[in-house]
């Protein structure tokens, strides 16, 4: 792949032409049963002053490992491939 300057691609086009395709590389993971995009983490913090509240900002992942999913993100990232029971 020829190198692209990637300041011109918005944050979804830089993860769906370069971190999605890395993820699913060599049968590593399966995005439909193994990794949630665009999660949101958390509502945001309550702040309450007086009788008045309201949230923060809410936090939010590009990605997340399904809680089945059986291979940790630190294998992905080694390049290590998970135990063989676990396939």
């Amino acid at each position: 792949m020829p190198i692209q300057n990637k300041k011109r691609f918005s944050e979804r086009d830089i993860c769906t032409k370069f971190i999605t395709p890395a993820l699913t590389r060599g049968g590593k993971w399966d995005v439909i049963d193994q990794i949630r995009e665009e999660v949101s983490l958390t509502k945001g913090r309550v702040i309450v002053r007086g009788q008045l509240s309201t949230r923060g900002e809410a936090k939010r992942a590009d990605y997340v490992p399904r809680q089945h999913a059986r291979q940790t993100l630190r294998q992905l990232l080694d390049n290590t491939p998970p135990p063989a029971a676990d396939r």
